[in-house]
């Protein structure tokens, strides 16, 4: 049963009286193990909100470099990811790295119940939650061969945005979780808030217990299901297009082991290079965009080197790189699902430094660190903007099935170029405010319409991609232009965390508006003009 010999979606016949019902099963399996995966990836932007709430000895500025950290690995994972299925199988990769999720999530617990944890801890931490962000990467490139190109979008769709529900469900589940010891003894003491946090059941007042461990020790309860769901209820496709010569699972997960390791040796290089030293880094200031680059190439060129059969069957699937759709479709994705994957991982923590505080000139200099008692809670709202993303991925894949992908890219490039700029605005009004939350409704607005932009576009491509590419290079080009595109979830972060500390942090969403203009015009000159190789795909 796990293994396939036989798989021609493409055949009517075959997909209506066997296709159908295997690809389904298998599709269900990868949506809550993406979830999963989602969850414990990002939840450092819920996180870092509750220990500034609880009097965690951290700068604002350390707390964003947590979110960064787990951002750049997990899309640096999502390199060697994209790789998995054809060289060691669907199910054995699902299984496999699913279960390594439970060891971010059991040590994120242990490390939360103690103030005095050293930072280096939630670091290394941080670096393990790159697991979660990897697992797009092969979960998506292993669905796309279950199902025909009649329904791509759709069943690609239908993954990525359940999938992406990770985030929503962990930005609603984590703060319930603290509030109660779901855990007894085993589950650690509480803290006491010293500021009032929030959560789906309204605001709770400083001097609260909170039992912020349960972040971490909540999604035990999902994984470990989880694994053995994927062990006995998915399937490995062993033919020549899909995972030819595919050996035991022990060989696959060995293959999956050293290749995460070339991913996070190059992850903690980069990381090294640009972080300063009051946060373990060498201090030498790297820029991130070249320090981005030098961990990609690092990547993929030790990935080519690995001797046998991971480096033979890696130099074929290397041919992406010789289709100038691949570059194409990378920046295109990245406009989209980076500036979702992005925009959820410093939410919570942008409504909580914006608007939590009073921002007030004292003796000539502005001061943003007095707590505004006015304050919206960003746990309390923070959930809906990747609600309202992720919820609207599947549409965006059916419309794009429709009507074209390139022309559905199009109008929602246009709208997050506007919404952008409206954040922006409101985002410096705020900044700048004894009274910000005056401003909160039109900014949440605005990131909400982002939000669901970047959900319908997070679709579209996925079309796109399905139509330019064949067969063989569709699944590896899905999962390198979501490692590409994940690094939103470092660089959004760590842009964010500059610019609130030079007390601008409206430039940043001027600079990726700005981006979003040059996608618009990327995307007419190869996709909407009658003459170009693709039209519309």
């Amino acid at each position: 049963m796990a293994d396939i010999e036989k798989w021609d979606v493409e055949d009517e016949q075959f997909w209506e009286s066997e296709g159908k019902k295997i690809a389904n099963r298998n599709l269900w399996i990868s949506i809550p193990s993406l979830l999963g995966g989602f969850a414990v990836w990002l939840y450092w932007g819920i996180i870092t909100v509750q220990m500034l709430n609880l009097g965690f000895p951290f700068a604002k500025s350390e707390l964003f470099t947590l979110m960064a950290i787990a951002g750049l690995t997990g899309a640096t994972l999502r390199i060697p990811s994209s790789f998995f299925i054809r060289l060691c199988g669907g199910r054995n990769t699902i299984f496999f790295t699913t279960a390594l999720l439970m060891l971010p999530a059991l040590g994120t617990g242990i490390a939360l119940q103690d103030k005095d944890t050293p930072f280096w801890v939630f670091q290394v931490l941080a670096l393990l939650s790159g697991f979660g962000g990897g697992n797009f990467a092969s979960s998506m490139s292993n669905i796309s061969f279950f199902f025909p190109k009649k329904v791509q979008g759709f069943a690609l769709g239908m993954n990525a945005g359940l999938g992406n529900f990770g985030v929503t469900t962990m930005q609603m589940l984590i703060p319930l979780s603290m509030t109660v010891g779901m855990f007894g003894a085993m589950g650690g003491d509480p803290m006491v808030l010293v500021s009032s946090s929030g959560s789906l059941i309204g605001k709770i007042p400083a001097g609260t217990e909170s039992y912020i461990q349960n972040a971490g020790f909540i999604w035990l309860l999902l994984l470990v299901p989880l694994a053995f769901a994927g062990w006995f209820g998915m399937n490995n496709i062993r033919t020549e297009q899909v995972s030819p010569g595919l050996g035991n699972p022990v060989t696959s997960i060995a293959m999956i082991t050293g290749m995460l390791a070339i991913g996070f040796v190059s992850a903690v290089f980069g990381l090294w290079l640009m972080l300063p030293e009051a946060v373990n880094g060498s201090g030498f200031k790297v820029p991130k965009e070249i320090a981005l680059f030098i961990v990609i190439a690092l990547t993929v060129s030790l990935l080519k080197i690995i001797p046998g059969k991971i480096g033979t069957s890696l130099e074929r699937q290397y041919k992406i790189f010789d289709n100038k759709h691949t570059w194409v479709m990378s920046i295109i994705y990245t406009m989209t699902f980076g500036s979702f994957i992005g925009f959820a991982a410093c939410f919570p923590l942008a409504i909580k430094v914006i608007f939590g505080y009073q921002h007030l000139m004292v003796d000539g200099v502005m001061n943003h660190d007095l707590a505004n008692p006015n304050g919206p809670s960003a746990l309390m709202y923070a959930w809906l903007g990747p609600f309202i993303g992720a919820l609207i991925r599947p549409v965006g894949g059916m419309i794009a099935d429709k009507f074209g992908g390139a022309w559905v890219t199009q109008f929602v490039s246009a709208v997050m170029v506007a919404s952008a700029m409206g954040v922006a605005y409101y985002m410096k009004a705020a900044y700048n405010s004894a009274t910000p939350e005056e401003y909160f409704v039109p900014f949440f607005i605005l990131f909400l319409i982002l939000f669901a932009a970047t959900g319908i576009g997070n679709g579209s491509t996925f079309r796109s991609v399905a139509m330019i590419f064949p067969k063989e290079q569709a699944g590896p080009v899905l999962g390198w232009t979501s490692a590409v595109a994940a690094y939103g979830a470092f660089y959004i972060p760590k842009v964010f965390g500059e610019q609130i500390k030079a007390t601008t942090p409206e430039i940043a969403l001027y600079g990726f508006a700005a981006f979003y203009i040059v996608c618009i015009m990327i995307n007419w000159w190869f996709y909407l003009r009658k003459d170009g190789e693709f039209y519309n795909p």
